[in-house]
């Protein structure tokens, strides 16, 4: 679970404009960010099969975000992919 500083200060990072909450950017950066914390917390607790599957959703969450910004905006694709460092 990220706490409010850490929403806020990826929401800055990436945010297009001051009051940016909702763009695919920044939606992916956060799932990005919930992903790679829950990893960790499954890394410790292996059994943990009901966050897994959570983990799972959030992964397809954020592929949904990014086939949607490939297809309509491949310039802001390409920039989110190289700032998260996500692909390749």
């Amino acid at each position: 679970m990220l706490t409010t500083r850490q929403k806020t200060r990826v929401i800055k990072e990436t945010g297009i404009h001051d009051k940016d909450t909702g763009s695919p950017e920044v939606q992916i950066a956060l799932l990005s960010k919930q992903i790679s914390e829950l990893t960790d917390h499954l890394k410790k607790h292996k059994k943990d099969h009901h966050s897994r599957r959570g983990l799972l959703g959030m992964v397809a969450d954020r592929q949904t975000h990014l086939v949607y910004l490939q297809k309509n905006y491949p310039r802001r694709y390409s920039s989110i992919v190289k700032k998260l460092e996500l692909k390749k």
